[in-house]
Order: structure tokens, then C-alpha cells, then sequence
């Protein structure tokens, strides 16, 4: 039977439904739409040591069933963040998920050994498909050695969950999931978006300054849904479902393949109600 308002990692969800990383900001515009409060929660746009501005436009470009992003992960910065952002996101009455990217493995060890303290916060995301600069720059979750270190040492800080988002452009997203929980990972969160790219006909060149970009949207889903089945058939801690997210029979999908939550991303953009609109369909849905 499938649960409407999960206990994951000792914390209670009034509903499953979460926004993803980097779709909502920090939650406070969202204020003006709609009762914030009704979500299970919110996971907030990821927060790095040292405040970044993100990567030069265009970052964004739109396909019929999706969309390519290379924001960069502009945010405040970790003082910033814990000043002025955070106290006004602890009011919006859910659970509070603070995402967290860093250029090395002591960066995430500092950045989550701060953020842990906290009180109000449900839990910490760790965002792996960021560049390990140490390592020559691939992503930390492209080699199940960085994986590792990361998990090994923020679990050894961390006064709070530690979930891991995964992205699938690695060997293996089944494998790197298996050694996050032996390190220790309360959660793995899954799937990031899937690596693409766009050429300008025009000028026969890649549109983005990094060549390549995150795809994600309602074309990923039925990628996401059979990762999400294969790490919830090889792992034994909560897993946390992403990708492709538009609907409440979206939702049940990824439930029945094993997932305990949801986030909701890309259609934050497309229609901001979207969450809402799925909740009150749990809702209904659970009555009857």
C-alpha cells in the first residue's frame, strides 16, 4: 500500500511532494501563488562556499517536451545564505531541505559540517554533479572514489540526513548509490538531469559556453523511472524520485517503483501550480 505522508530518514512528510533543487529559488517568491506550507517540502537551490554568479546566457533553452540549463549554480554564498535567506525560508511552514555543492571534498565537509547546526533544517542534498577541481575537474559523482570521500566525510559532520543526488551520466548510477548507503548516506536522491547539448545552425557552434547542458523535463521521465526502480531494487535507505515529474499518475508511477518521495522541477516553470494541484489529487485520491 502506498503511503501518503512518509517517515524518511525519521522525518514526517505531510505529503510526498518536494520541489527540486534550483525549479523554486529559495521558496519565498512562491508565497504569492500559492500556501507554501502544503508541500512535503521544499529542496533549496544549491548553496556553494563562496557566492558565484553563474554561467554566462545563454543558460536556458526549451524543447517541446523539455528544457537544456547551464545556470552554474549561481547562488549567495554560504554567509550570505545562513544571514539573510535562510531565517526567512525557516518560516514557510515545511520541511526544508538545504542543498550543497563544493569544489573538493573539504569544501562539502565545510559547508555541511555549518549548515548542520541549524536547528530547523530537515535535511542536507548533496549535490555530486558538480566539478571536482582537484581531480581535473570531472564530476564528483562520474568516479565511485569521490563518492565515497564525500559521503565518508560529511557523514562524519553532519548532524543531519545526508541524501545524495545522483546524476545518470556516470558507468553507473546503480553502483555509485550502493557505495553512498556503505558510506553511510541516509537517502539517494535521483535522477539529475541527463547531459545534452544545442548547436546553433547558424554559426555551426555549440549554443552554451560549456558545450554541454542538463536536460530534464517530461521526456526524462521514463529514464528516471527505470533508474529509480534499479537503485530502489539494490539499496536498502529511502529514494528519493526525479525526473520528468508533471502529473499525480507521474507520482504513483514513481511510488510503485519504489520511491518514498518525489521532486517536482521543470514544470515549476511551466505551470507553478503544479505541486498544488498534485496534492490535492493525493488528497482526494487517499479518501477514496
Amino acid at each position: 500500500m502506498l503511503d501518503f505522508s512518509p517517515s524518511v530518514c525519521g522525518i514526517r512528510f505531510k505529503n510526498p511532494i518536494l520541489l527540486a533543487s534550483g525549479t523554486a529559488s529559495f521558496g519565498l517568491e512562491l508565497k504569492k501563488i500559492y500556501d507554501v506550507s502544503k508541500l512535503g517540502g521544499i529542496v533549496l537551490k544549491t548553496i556553494t562556499l563562496e557566492e558565484r554568479q553563474g554561467n554566462n546566457p545563454p543558460r536556458i533553452v526549451e524543447f517541446p517536451h523539455g528544457m537544456l540549463n547551464s545556470i552554474g549554480l549561481a547562488n549567495p554564498g554560504l554567509k550570505k545564505f545562513k544571514e539573510e535567506v535562510l531565517p526567512q525560508v525557516l518560516k514557510l511552514g515545511t520541511n526544508i531541505i538545504v542543498s550543497v555543492a563544493g569544489k573538493s571534498v573539504g569544501e562539502f565537509r565545510e559547508i555541511v559540517e555549518e549548515v548542520s547546526d541549524i536547528d530547523g533544517i530537515s535535511a542536507i542534498e548533496l549535490n555530486l554533479s558538480c566539478p571536482n577541481v582537484e581531480k581535473g575537474g570531472v564530476t564528483f559523482d562520474s568516479k565511485v572514489e569521490n563518492v565515497k570521500e564525500v559521503v565518508k566525510n560529511t557523514k562524519k559532520v553532519s548532524k543531519k540526513p545526508i541524501w545524495v543526488k545522483l546524476s545518470p551520466n556516470t558507468l553507473s548510477i546503480v553502483d555509485n548509490s550502493i557505495i553512498a548507503q556503505n558510506e553511510g548516506a541516509d537517502a539517494i536522491s535521483a535522477i539529475n538531469t541527463i547531459l545534452g547539448m544545442k548547436i546553433d545552425i547558424k554559426t555551426g557552434k555549440p549554443v552554451f559556453e560549456n558545450i554541454f547542458a542538463g536536460y530534464s523535463g517530461p521526456a526524462i521521465k521514463p529514464i528516471a523511472l527505470r533508474y529509480v526502480y534499479e537503485i530502489c531494487k539494490n539499496v536498502k535507505i529511502p529514494v528519493i524520485g526525479i525526473g520528468g515529474i508533471s502529473s499525480f499518475e507521474d507520482v504513483l508511477e514513481f511510488l510503485y517503483a519504489g520511491a518514498k518521495l518525489v521532486q517536482i522541477g521543470t514544470y515549476n516553470f511551466i505551470d507553478p501550480m503544479t505541486p498544488i494541484k498534485i496534492i490535492d489529487k493525493i488528497e482526494r485520491f487517499a479518501k477514496d
